[in-house]
């Protein structure tokens, strides 16, 4: 995934979507969800991405011995949401034969369609040692195959 490119021009290999209706909790003394509550609807959306494709959930990761932090994270805002809106986060995985995970975001307003925020977000792989790693996990190549592999 190049760094700056339009989001939404690559080509998703697998896309999986869900839903979360905005709390009170998320909203800034204007009555609009606060800007780094999108942060968290990508990372919602990253978790039933995992939930849908089985063996790439956070929990997965700690089993085989590695994490995946962010390294890199764009967002871009289109149109607020308010409180009890109900959205829908798009969440689509970009295939790349580097040793990292990509996703690409897409929040509509479910109600109007609205295109609410895109976004994207870069994850490397850490081991048990703190070392990132140049190569990919041997469990990762497993779910690629699961996953993508399919006729």
């Amino acid at each position: 995934m190049k760094r700056n490119r339009k989001i939404g021009t690559a080509q998703a290999a697998l896309v999986c979507t869900t839903q979360t209706t905005v709390r009170f909790s998320e909203v800034d003394s204007m009555q609009v969800v606060w800007h780094g509550e999108y942060v968290r609807y990508f990372e919602d959306g990253r978790e039933a991405f995992g939930r849908q494709y089985p063996g790439l959930g956070y929990m997965d990761f700690y089993g085989n011995g590695y994490t995946a932090p962010i390294v890199d994270l764009q967002l871009q805002y289109v149109s607020p949401l308010t409180v009890n809106d109900v959205a829908v986060i798009e969440t689509r995985y970009i295939d790349t034969a580097a040793a990292k995970l990509c996703f690409e975001y897409v929040i509509h307003r479910q109600s109007d369609g609205a295109l609410i925020a895109r976004g994207s977000s870069v994850q490397v792989f850490v081991d048990s040692n703190g070392e990132m790693c140049l190569n990919t996990p041997a469990f990762f190549e497993q779910w690629k195959e699961r996953w993508l592999n399919r006729e």
